[in-house]
């Protein structure tokens, strides 16, 4: 698919647009397009704003073989549905990669320790945070984004006495 998403998608953003391959409304435009790889078609799902499809599958041919069948509603509310799920469990996975967190048992008491990775391009980094039953922050340090948060790293951390474990 060598085709470009951003040309000739309508800028009036409150407008719908209703046409056999195109389609927008609801924050998302729908295009279909020529799959380059084969003989078929595509439909691409763009969320209003963003510059690459969030979402890009076949899409059926019409009944002459040669041409796709157009979008209507029901395809469109379900390629939107579809789209949407995509970007939250990408949302999801981001957030698990980055906030990790883990429960330790220590002198009597339940620690959660906390490790939240800041990406940045140049210097990504992770803070390491401790909290006690009550969810009072007891301690936190600024350490590699590569620090690998285990019940066996929280609790050598908490039993060096919360220094930065790098």
């Amino acid at each position: 698919m060598t085709e470009e998403f951003s040309d000739d998608i309508p800028q009036d953003d409150d407008a719908p647009v209703q046409e056999p391959r195109l389609w927008k409304g609801n924050g998302w435009t729908a295009r279909v397009i020529k799959n380059e790889d084969d003989e078929g078609w595509a439909v691409a799902m763009i969320k209003d704003g963003e510059p690459e499809p969030a979402l890009v599958g076949p899409w059926t041919m019409g009944r002459d073989k040669k041409n796709p069948k157009p979008l209507d509603t029901n395809a469109f509310n379900t390629l939107v549905k579809t789209a949407a799920e995509v970007l939250r469990r990408h949302e999801q996975q981001l957030h698990a990669m980055l906030h990790k967190n883990t429960v330790v048992w220590h002198e009597g008491a339940d620690i959660k320790v906390t490790l939240d990775i800041v990406p940045d391009d140049e210097h990504p980094y992770a803070l390491l945070a401790a909290f006690n039953e009550d969810g009072e922050q007891i301690a936190q340090v600024r350490t590699s984004a590569g620090f690998k948060l285990s019940p066996a790293s929280a609790t050598a951390w908490i039993e060096n006495d919360f220094r930065n474990p790098a």
